[in-house]
């Protein structure tokens, strides 16, 4: 199971941009992010990189939930749509899902939605599902 914690101490970055996990399991997810002054862009809008990194983790978390021990994943290919711009507050909600899963790779897709349920932006992905944590390589490799 993919906590809180777990999700904010393996990716500061997710931790510095604020984001809550919501739910993870059986191939799904759902994360939110109170929209700040500094997810904007110039427009006054979230900025479309905060955008594709909350639809990036939501469908790498709907991969690691198919994954017995969790173990990770990265990104391998990303394609994201953008439907309209947000505006300067309010709460971003996104989902995720794993569509197809093989020994090796997931195929997932995700979507951003804003206030009153509009559709923001939406992603499909491929993930490469790693077979063990860093942490544990890391200390394999210091002992050899």
């Amino acid at each position: 199971m993919i906590s809180q914690a777990d999700l904010r101490d393996r990716i500061p970055f997710v931790k510095d941009l604020g984001v809550e996990l919501v739910l993870a399991r059986d191939g799904r997810s759902q994360l939110a992010l109170e929209v700040q002054p500094r997810h904007l862009n110039g427009w006054g809008a979230v900025h479309g990189g905060v955008i594709m990194t909350v639809l990036d983790v939501a469908m790498a978390i709907a991969a690691r939930t198919l994954q017995p021990r969790g173990e990770g994943v990265v990104t391998i290919e990303m394609k994201t749509s953008f439907m309209q711009a947000r505006p300067t507050q309010g709460r971003l909600v996104a989902a995720g899902s794993c569509a197809h899963r093989s020994g090796s790779m997931a195929f997932c897709e995700a979507e951003v939605r804003g206030g009153a349920d509009q559709l923001v932006a939406r992603a499909s992905g491929t993930f490469k599902l790693l077979r063990q944590r860093p942490e544990e390589r890391d200390s394999r490799e210091s002992t050899a």
